[in-house]
């Protein structure tokens, strides 16, 4: 059997030549018009006590030339119990989804409020994921021109998600938001900017400033030493990513509103780029979790029902304050080296921090040779020296860690 990763590197270069070649040429203002076309088959696929999916295609406003990715499969979860139009949400999920739980979570969430969710995969993702390749394994290329054709793909689908929406009598006029998580948040953030039949927002773990987040980034290094190869600076690829920059499109004078989840210790979505996005929105309600990006599922529950309660809101024109007491604890994985019990890994718990960029912190340790209490003060991203403290002893200890 050949390689499995050389199988896709090799399929992943035949469908960049052949994107390349589709597209030709820059793809649509992702603000411009989107052509009509005639829409599927709504068809009902399962039922429940609560909810009823039905599911529903149509053609990509951009041709990216690979059959799967130019297909927009949607999921429409509606409430059982209903008596006439509801509103309606857009949701997007992260980068990399391999299913839809967390959609379908919010989705149930939204159908007890009496709302209905539309959930739309993103450009090489799930339902559209070229054969051989792994679900998002191209929707992040170091390349500006399809970093650009992407997301404009992504974001005029979402467009002509809403025509179709439009044409149902199930859904009630004038009620449609978007949500969008991560990679989500980035393309809902440039949709609602752009559109706007979009009632109200939902960003959560999204920021601002693409070239910021891809030069910033833990989660493309890759993708960020390529483009340091080909000669590209943050600069000179904020230059070309403005055509699809949320920054480009947001208005401070618009008053729709918007809630906005950002994690203080986040690596992945760089904590200013999502206060650049706080920055550019004029009625924004935030939520500031004490995690890194992926600590929202510790919390995913809670963190659901705040997004539905936003979005119930919004409909029904009343007034959301973001909680202002939301626990969501500190998880760090760590590898601990101290002169009594040498290098470990572990997980550790915060139970206490200076400020809020943990600048010092205090961490309950489980490693495999016990529990302990690290005291450190941070040195740089990740590394921190101090003191853990065992029973009956205590000893200087060098930590390297990151928050979930």
């Amino acid at each position: 059997m050949p390689n499995s990763k050389l199988v896709r590197v090799v399929i992943a270069l035949v469908l960049s030549v052949v994107s390349g070649l589709a597209y030709g040429q820059e793809p649509p203002p992702v603000d411009g018009p989107v052509p009509p076309v005639e829409f599927g088959v709504l068809r009902q696929v399962s039922t429940g006590e609560f909810t009823e999916e039905f599911t529903t295609s149509f053609p990509s406003v951009v041709a990216s030339g690979v059959p799967e990715n130019d297909t927009v499969k949607l999921r429409v979860i509606m409430p059982t119990e209903r008596t006439g139009p509801v509103p309606v949400v857009i949701l997007l999920h992260f980068w990399g989804a391999t299913d839809n739980m967390v959609e379908v979570e919010m989705a149930e969430r939204l159908a007890v409020r009496g709302m209905a969710s539309v959930l739309m995969p993103l450009p090489y993702h799930l339902s559209r994921t070229p054969r051989g390749m792994k679900s998002g394994e191209l929707a992040v290329q170091p390349d500006p021109a399809k970093l650009r054709q992407t997301m404009a793909q992504a974001v005029l689908d979402v467009r002509r998600t809403v025509d179709w929406i439009a044409t149902r009598n199930e859904f009630k006029p004038g009620a449609v938001a978007v949500a969008g998580t991560s990679l989500g948040s980035l393309v809902a953030e440039l949709a609602y900017a752009v559109e706007p039949r979009f009632r109200a927002g939902a960003f959560m773990l999204g920021g601002a400033d693409l070239a910021g987040v891809l030069w910033s980034s833990s989660r493309v290094v890759q993708q960020r030493e390529a483009l340091r190869r080909l000669g590209y600076t943050e600069d000179k690829l904020r230059q070309e990513l403005v055509p699809v920059e949320p920054l480009t499109f947001l208005k401070k004078d618009d008053t729709r509103p918007t809630f906005v989840v950002r994690a203080r210790q986040d690596t992945v979505i760089p904590p200013d780029t999502s206060q650049a996005l706080i920055d550019h929105l004029g009625n924004v309600q935030v939520l500031v979790l004490e995690t890194g990006h992926y600590g929202g599922f510790l919390v995913q529950r809670r963190l659901i029902d705040t997004v539905a309660r936003f979005c119930e809101a919004s409909f029904s024109n009343k007034s959301f304050t973001a909680p202002t007491k939301f626990y969501s604890p500190t998880v760090r994985l760590a590898m601990m080296a101290d002169t009594a019990r040498g290098l470990q890994v572990g997980v550790g718990l915060d139970v206490w921090r200076s400020n809020v960029n943990s600048d010092a912190f205090a961490t309950v340790m489980l490693a495999p040779k016990g529990l302990s209490i690290y005291l450190g003060r941070r040195v740089n991203q990740g590394l921190s020296l101090g003191v853990v403290a065992m029973p009956r002893r205590a000893a200087p200890a060098l930590v390297w860690s990151v928050v979930f």
